[in-house]
């Protein structure tokens, strides 16, 4: 019996070590990676993710006024608005979902002149979601594309997709992305964190994608936006290191002519995917920096989800790591 106890004993020791070891090494090494002089920082690349309420009737033209001057002194250029969310099968009932977008659409352009909107439309998607649109059904496509044409008839200046959540590999995906740039308007993504460590975006979770996906998915669309948040990192500083080691890797296989933008948590949640203590917008924002380093890229600059949680701190936290000159 003791022996057989030891002999249990070493198995579940070696197993911890198996286990403990490997995560320690990479804990420290996103560690390091948010160590060091921040880069300078790019100007007048970033992007807001807007909520419904833009769309549906809800805002004013006094929000209109006040998200203008919100966005003075910023660098932000592009504005992702929710005009969605497409049916499963593509199809998208505007007079129903989105009646005042014409409306919203030109008092933006009114109020804040330099600033572009696309119409952010999405749907959970298979197999990772059943139900869920099936991307890979080309007439499910076809109803896609048709929605993204119908949305830009209401005076969008682009098609920002955001589909969850995509396989990496996702023949589908990258389907829909080649029929919808014969629309020949700027086309951007919400995209999946790069897999960062062995081979993760093997795991039928549908978080990460390997790094040849993500290129391929860049070399379609004008615009790349990395959701580098929900990452399930409990200290600040691993996720700072995390979000700058996503940097390295996006910007090594990003085309020089697509713009590459980091999101940054501007809400709070407090789960086991996003420790709001951790998740925070100056550790993204300090991140994006280090991981883009001496890089000449200068279409690049981070993007802040969601208009609707982000408070008075995370815009001050944006501003003073990004906007203000050294």
């Amino acid at each position: 019996m003791k022996r057989a106890l030891e002999r249990a004993l070493k198995i579940v020791v070696v197993l911890l070590l198996l286990v403990i070891l490997p995560l320690g090494a990479y804990a420290i090494s996103l560690r390091v990676q948010f160590t060091g002089d921040p880069s300078a920082r790019t100007r007048n690349q970033d992007a807001l993710w807007l909520g419904h309420a833009w769309v549906d009737g809800r805002k004013t033209a006094a929000d209109v006024t006040a998200l203008a001057q919100r966005l003075q002194g910023t660098g932000i250029r592009d504005l992702y608005v929710h005009a969605g969310p497409l049916e499963h099968d593509g199809s998208l009932p505007l007079a129903k979902v989105s009646p005042k977008a014409r409306w919203f659409v030109d008092a933006v352009r009114a109020a804040a002149p330099g600033v572009r909107v696309q119409a952010w439309l999405g749907d959970v998607v298979q197999p990772g979601k059943d139900p869920g649109m099936n991307l890979d059904d080309a007439a499910v496509r076809r109803r896609v594309v048709e929605s993204a044409s119908a949305v830009l008839q209401q005076g969008f200046q682009g098609i920002h997709y955001d589909f969850e959540p995509v396989r990496s590999g996702s023949a589908g995906y990258l389907a829909v992305l080649d029929e919808t740039r014969a629309l020949g308007t700027t086309l951007s993504v919400a995209a999946a964190q790069i897999d960062p460590l062995w081979y993760l975006h093997a795991i039928p979770v549908d978080k990460w994608w390997s790094q040849d996906y993500f290129r391929q998915v860049a070399e379609r669309v004008n615009q790349i936006a990395v959701m580098s948040y929900d990452t399930a990192l409990p200290l600040e500083s691993l996720y700072g290191g995390y979000v700058a080691k996503q940097t390295k890797l996006a910007l090594e296989v990003t085309p020089p002519t697509t713009d590459l933008l980091m999101g940054l948590p501007a809400y709070w949640e407090n789960n086991a995917v996003h420790w709001g203590d951790a998740e925070t917008v100056s550790a993204a924002v300090r991140g994006a920096r280090l991981g883009l380093g001496d890089s000449p890229r200068q279409n690049f600059g981070p993007a802040l989800y969601v208009d609707f949680a982000a408070t008075d701190e995370h815009w001050a936290a944006y501003r003073d790591g990004w906007c203000v000159a050294p």
